[in-house]
């Protein structure tokens, strides 16, 4: 790298870590906000939660990195044509390309750290959060139960007791269960424990009665009796599906391409496999497309603020409206497989304009220097002519009517 591409690689490398930054940070406190109800109402420490959020933050950085270096890249751009440096390297011959190649080093840097967060640091963290999920449900009742009041750890389950030995049974246990509106449940026990196995989170009651009432208000109630009486503890969670199977985005990128056929997900939905594959592959080119568009946006030399302005406007929505269409491609891909090819052709077809905005402005910036060029000679034999004009009038010899 030259020292003028040493510099722009040095600016747009400070100014993309601080946008970084600054948006995941956005995005943690948003997410912890909308956990909160974890410390608050399911009584669990701030670490928790920490540790929650932290692994729910490689899934959004996928997709606010390249937002963040298309912000970066005009940004620089801008600063650049604002202190005139672009201008005096186009004075000085350089081309367009001087300003390209650092930031395209910028981009293929991006491009391989997203390529790291879709393939492994995702997966494995959502894999790791859904282990972290499963914890915070196991210790669910012995945390948020406090003995003589009513608590609800999900919508339609009401449990209450009467006191908590020190060995952490639980006497005179009263848990009400209406989640289900075909099936009410309430379940009164003369003592509780919860046990944690391998297999799951169970609440052991014994000597107790299960009021059970099935279809409508009119259906007479069932009083069954039991001296133990055992419950699964990840029933208590309100989940969208009652399996086990990972999700597509929790897989890593060698079970997207082989799925497995008995996984419950990939046998309702098998077009979000096939979508998730495609889009952690197509989207690595993000990044490229956004750095060329700024370039061929806002990288030529400016000297009206207006026009800047207008320009950077423009390139920032029309990265935008690039990305939404990729999305908006990732969900026709999980409707038909005859959609993939738009995955790739959306961010390829933004490279391929850029780089013919950015060849026809080298070839334009490369006219206007010759132009210039040929204006400073034709000038510089005019001085010389006009210099030889007066030395010759200054030699001539003077008549004697002078």
């Amino acid at each position: 790298m030259t020292i003028i591409s040493r510099y722009i690689f040095r600016q747009t490398t400070g100014a993309l870590l601080i946008v970084l930054l600054s948006l995941t940070g956005i995005v943690w406190i948003s997410l912890a906000l909308r956990e909160l109800n974890v410390v608050t109402s399911k009584g669990q420490s701030a670490l928790t939660l920490i540790q929650m959020t932290t692994l729910g933050l490689p899934g959004f950085i996928a997709v606010i990195t390249p937002f963040a270096l298309l912000i970066t890249a005009i940004h620089t751009l801008n600063r650049l044509n604002s202190d005139s440096e672009i201008i005096v390297l186009t004075a000085s011959g350089a081309t367009i390309w001087t300003v390209v190649k650092p930031m395209v080093g910028l981009a293929l840097v991006v491009m391989g750290f997203l390529a790291f967060v879709n393939h492994l640091a995702m997966p494995w963290s959502l894999q790791h959060l859904r282990t972290k999920v499963i914890e915070v449900r196991t210790n669910l009742l012995s945390q948020v139960i406090r003995p003589g009041r009513f608590s609800s750890p999900e919508q339609g389950l009401t449990v209450h007791i009467r006191e908590r030995s020190l060995d952490g049974t639980l006497h005179g246990l009263v848990m009400h269960d209406t989640r289900d509106d075909k099936q009410v449940q309430s379940y009164l026990a003369d003592r509780g424990v919860l046990v944690d196995s391998e297999g799951g989170a169970y609440l052991f009651m014994m000597d107790g009665h299960i009021l059970r009432r099935s279809g409508g208000v009119t259906e007479p109630t069932q009083i069954i009796e039991f001296e133990k009486y055992a419950v699964d503890l990840d029933r208590f969670e309100e989940r969208r599906d009652q399996t086990t199977y990972l999700r597509p985005r929790e897989h890593y990128t060698g079970d997207l391409i082989a799925p497995d056929a008995n996984n419950a997900h990939y046998r309702r939905d098998p077009g979000r496999f096939r979508s998730e594959l495609h889009e952690r592959i197509s989207s690595v080119f993000y990044p490229l497309a956004f750095v060329l568009m700024a370039v061929a946006g806002v990288g030529q030399a400016q000297s009206t603020r207006q026009s800047r302005n207008m320009r950077m406007a423009i390139c920032f929505l029309s990265g935008v409206g690039v990305r939404l269409s990729g999305l908006a491609a990732t969900n026709l891909v999980t409707l038909s497989a005859s959609a993939v090819p738009l995955l790739y052709i959306i961010p390829l077809a933004a490279i391929g304009w850029s780089l013919m905005r950015i060849m026809q402005g080298a070839r334009t910036s490369r006219t206007q220097i010759f132009m210039e060029r040929m204006q400073d000679r034709l000038a510089e034999f005019r001085q010389r002519l006009r210099e030889r004009g007066l030395r010759r009038a200054e030699a001539a010899p003077i008549g004697p009517g002078g």
